[in-house]
């Protein structure tokens, strides 16, 4: 199990106390530091179910930035994926990743629903 976080982001360090909480052990990566490559945000994406614009950081500043809210509808995949795997602070976190399992963002319900 991958547990994806930034430290400084107070949804993640509620995901992190939830999963100590629970006693479920994963492996913890800074997303800032070491981002998701491209292959596994595809990847994850495919694995969610979820369309790939749920892993935007819609609220963060480079998001922002970038204009990405008027630009996102006009770019491919290909182009999404770089655009996450080059800046960790492009995706939504946390997430935690499970075998077949991804969890994007934190919502304490779905993720006991999912792992309790």
């Amino acid at each position: 199990m991958i547990f994806l976080w930034y430290p400084k982001c107070s949804t993640c360090q509620k995901a992190k106390k939830w999963l100590d909480a629970h006693g479920i052990q994963a492996q913890v990566r800074d997303i800032r530091e070491q981002p998701p490559t491209a292959e596994e945000l595809s990847a994850w994406q495919e694995k969610s179910g979820l369309p790939l614009k749920k892993f935007f950081n819609t609220s963060g500043q480079s998001y922002r930035a970038l204009g990405l809210r008027d630009r996102l509808p006009g770019l491919d995949r290909g182009e999404q994926l770089a655009l996450l795997a080059g800046d960790g602070m492009l995706v939504k976190r946390p997430i935690l990743v499970d075998g077949d399992r991804v969890l994007v963002g934190f919502q304490e319900a779905g993720w006991s629903e999912a792992l309790l």
